[in-house]
């Protein structure tokens, strides 16, 4: 019989992405037992009834110990405090990864609170998600096909960067790396900055008087447009201000394109609009999610 790649995982925040994770290494053999901490004993009740965890977690110094693997699957603001709290208790073998959507930041808590055991701390990123959340919507195939990205710190061990690659490959996913700072820099652009701007929409028509009005002829455009902002407001909170740096100096460089277009609009310059439009296309229909 095949060795399981982990004994024990233990997992901080059993919603969306630590659920599933959970769920994804169960479905693949790949752990012995998992043991869930979280905010809400319900939530861990129901989880373990969904067999997404085989324990609630009760004493913090005692599970994270022994376990092979930690995993901090919760909002990027709680793991410095996270981090502090199993910091002491952390076995010499034991790795900690994360699934946080911002990496500079909570590498930089990382070194502040993991003290002499930050190099046991593999930061993490998967690139899979939905509005939903909770353990209720958490699924083993979430992170199928989906791209997961490590930023491995000079200090961590060739063995833990590749426990945690294969952890991640278990799940079905396509692990790919980069710097900190490198994704935070991508992810600017692609994701935080996206859902910013969906955010602000909706936000804008919420303000207004006649809002049932406008969303009673609201159609798949602003479906599509505005589909993020149902995401957690707590979560984006964090990531928001977690890459603050990064996503400031994107969105100044989006308000000139938008002044851009509204300079052509003023104008009546059609044609310039029409460039920018078609150049946009372009690029969108030669794009593809993978």
């Amino acid at each position: 019989m095949t060795a399981k790649l982990f004994n024990k995982v233990v997992v901080f925040g059993v919603g969306l992405i630590g659920g599933s994770f959970a769920l994804a290494l169960r479905k693949a053999h790949a752990v012995e037992s998992v043991v869930g901490f979280g905010r809400s004993k319900q939530t861990l009740v129901h989880a373990k009834q969904l067999g997404i965890i085989d324990s609630i977690g009760e004493d913090v110094s005692a599970e994270v110990a022994d376990a092979d693997l930690v995993m901090l699957a919760t909002p990027v603001g709680q793991m410095g405090e996270l981090m502090a709290g199993i910091a002491p208790h952390l076995g010499p073998q034991t790795i900690i990864t994360d699934a946080g959507s911002t990496k500079v930041e909570v590498v930089r808590e990382a070194y502040a609170q993991l003290g002499s055991k930050f190099a046991q701390f593999v930061p993490a990123h998967p690139i899979a998600g939905a509005e939903q959340s909770g353990a209720m919507a958490a699924r083993s195939d979430l992170f199928q096909w989906k791209k997961v990205v490590l930023t491995p710190l000079p200090e961590n061990s060739a063995v833990s960067v590749d426990r945690v690659r294969r952890a991640w490959e278990q799940c079905g996913a396509m692990v790919s790396t980069m710097t900190p700072t490198q994704h935070d820099e991508v992810f600017a652009v692609v994701s935080h900055l996206p859902h910013l701007l969906s955010y602000a929409l909706v936000h804008d028509i919420a303000q207004r008087d006649n809002r049932d009005l406008l969303l009673s002829f609201a159609a798949s455009g602003f479906r599509d447009f505005t589909r993020i902002a149902a995401s957690s407001p707590e979560m984006w909170r964090d990531i928001c201000m977690g890459n603050r740096d990064a996503l400031l100096a994107e969105l100044k460089i989006y308000i000139a394109e938008l002044n851009r277009m509204s300079a052509a609009l003023e104008a009546g310059d059609a044609e310039q609009l029409e460039q920018t439009f078609l150049s946009a296309r372009t690029l969108r229909a030669g794009w593809t999610l993978k």
